[in-house]
C-alpha cells in the first residue's frame, strides 16, 4: 500500500461568514485569523460566502483558502420562501434561512467537516439543526446573546459577557468562552505586545495617531472625524493615518479631506502590519466593534465611536473599565471630541488608559480556541 493511501483523512473546518457594505468586514476576519491558525496546523480551512456588495471572497482566496460561492437573491424570492419569522438581522443573509441552509446542507454533506464554524447574527438553531451533518461539531461565535445555538462551543469575546448570559440559548453540555481574554486576534498582536506596553512605559504624548473606523465605514464616519479634528488643538508636528478597506465607499473622499488638514496625514488601504501601526501609535481613534480587543492587547489608548447597535455595550464597558472614552454616535463626535483630546494630553493620561486595556486581553484567545476545537474533537 501506498504512503499516500495510507494517511488518515485530513481533518476538516468550514466555515460560514459574510462581508458586505452593511454587514462590514469583522466576522469574515476574525474567521480567518482562526483558519489561519488551524492551517498551520494542518487542518484544511473552507469557507462559505455569499457574495454580497462589499464581499471579502478575493482576500479570502488570496490567503490560499477554498471558497465556496452563494449567490444573492431577488427579495421577492427570500419572501417567497420565507414562511416564518426570521432572525433580527435576516436581511444580512441576502436570502432567506431556508434557502441558505438548503445550499449550505448540501455542501456540507458533502464535505463532512469535523467542525462548522458560524459567525453570522442571521443564523440561529434553526439554521444549524438544517444543515449540521450527523458528525459534525458546531462552533458559533456570537456577540450578542440574543438568539437560540445548536453548538457544542461557543465564543462570545465582548467585555462583560458571561457564560450565563447564554443559560437556556445553547445546550447544557455546550462549552461557553466568554470575555475579551478569548479574543480571536492574529499572532502578530500577541508578538508586539511587550514592546507596546514597554513604550507606553514611557508615558508618550500625542504624536502619531491611528484612526480606523472599520472595513468599510458606509456611512462615512472617517470624513467626519476629519473634519472635527480640524477644531482640536493638537501637537504642529502630529503624524495622523487613517487605515481603511478597499472596499470602502468614501475612500477617495476621505483622502481628499485628509489632504486639507494641517497636519501630516496618510490613508492606508489594505494594510497587513497593523499590530506595527497600533503599537507605534500613541492614541487611536476607532469604532466599538472587534478592534477594540486588537488595541487592548497592546494597551493603545482609544476614543470610540460607536457606528452600530451592537458597538453600544462594548463602547460603554470599556469606558467603564477606563480603557477607553466612548465618544458616543456621530452626532455628538464635534461635542466630545475636542475636550476629551485635551484632557488625554493631561500628563499620565494616555498611560493610565494604557494600563487598564491591556488587563483586559493578552492576545492568546486563538491559540486557546484552537486547543478547545482539537480538545472537543481530537481531530481526526
Amino acid at each position: 500500500m501506498s504512503d499516500e493511501t495510507s494517511q488518515p483523512p485530513s481533518s476538516v473546518v468550514v466555515f460560514r461568514a459574510d462581508a458586505s457594505v452593511e454587514i462590514g468586514t469583522g466576522h469574515v476576519m476574525r474567521c480567518l485569523t482562526l483558519a489561519e491558525a488551524l492551517k498551520a496546523q494542518g487542518i484544511q480551512c473552507l469557507f462559505l460566502c455569499r457574495e454580497h456588495v462589499g464581499h471579502l471572497i478575493d482576500t479570502i482566496q488570496a490567503r490560499g483558502f477554498v471558497i465556496h460561492r452563494l449567490p444573492v437573491w431577488s427579495q421577492q424570492d427570500i419572501d417567497d420562501a420565507s414562511g416564518s419569522p426570521q432572525p433580527s438581522h435576516a436581511h444580512w443573509l441576502g436570502v432567506s434561512w431556508q434557502q441558505d441552509a438548503e445550499a449550505c446542507a448540501t455542501l456540507l454533506r458533502s464535505l463532512a467537516p469535523d467542525w462548522l464554524v458560524v459567525d453570522h447574527y442571521a443564523l440561529d438553531a434553526r439554521w444549524e439543526a438544517a444543515v449540521l451533518p450527523a458528525r459534525t461539531r458546531l462552533l458559533v461565535m456570537d456577540d450578542l446573546a440574543d438568539r437560540p445555538h445548536l453548538a457544542h462551543l461557543l465564543l462570545d469575546q465582548n467585555l462583560g459577557r458571561q457564560s450565563e448570559d447564554y443559560a437556556g440559548l445553547v445546550p447544557v453540555e455546550c462549552q461557553v468562552l466568554a470575555g475579551p481574554q478569548h479574543a480571536v486576534l492574529r499572532p502578530e498582536f500577541a508578538e508586539r505586545r511587550e514592546s507596546s506596553l514597554t513604550r507606553r512605559l514611557r508615558r508618550p504624548t500625542i504624536k502619531r495617531m491611528l484612526i480606523s473606523l472599520g472595513g468599510v465605514d458606509k456611512d462615512n464616519a472617517t470624513c467626519r472625524v476629519l473634519d472635527a479634528l480640524n477644531d482640536c488643538d493638537l501637537p504642529h508636528d502630529l503624524e495622523i493615518t487613517v487605515v481603511m478597506g478597499a472596499t470602502a465607499p468614501w475612500l477617495r473622499e476621505v483622502k481628499a479631506r485628509a489632504g486639507e488638514l494641517p497636519w501630516f496625514t496618510e490613508v492606508v488601504v489594505n494594510v497587513s502590519d497593523m499590530a506595527r501601526r497600533m503599537a507605534e501609535a500613541d492614541l487611536a481613534i476607532g469604532a466599538a466593534g472587534s478592534t477594540s480587543w486588537e488595541r487592548c492587547c497592546l494597551g493603545l489608548p482609544t476614543l470610540m465611536l460607536v457606528l452600530a447597535e451592537n458597538q453600544k455595550s462594548i463602547a460603554k464597558a470599556l469606558d467603564m473599565e477606563g480603557a477607553a472614552v466612548c465618544l458616543g454616535n456621530q452626532e455628538q463626535l464635534v461635542e466630545g471630541l475636542s475636550r476629551h483630546l485635551s484632557a488625554l494630553q493631561v500628563p499620565h493620561a494616555l498611560y493610565e488608559m494604557s494600563v487598564a486595556a491591556a488587563q483586559l486581553t493578552s492576545g492568546g484567545g486563538t491559540l486557546a480556541l484552537c486547543r478547545a476545537l482539537n480538545g472537543e474533537s481530537q481531530f481526526r
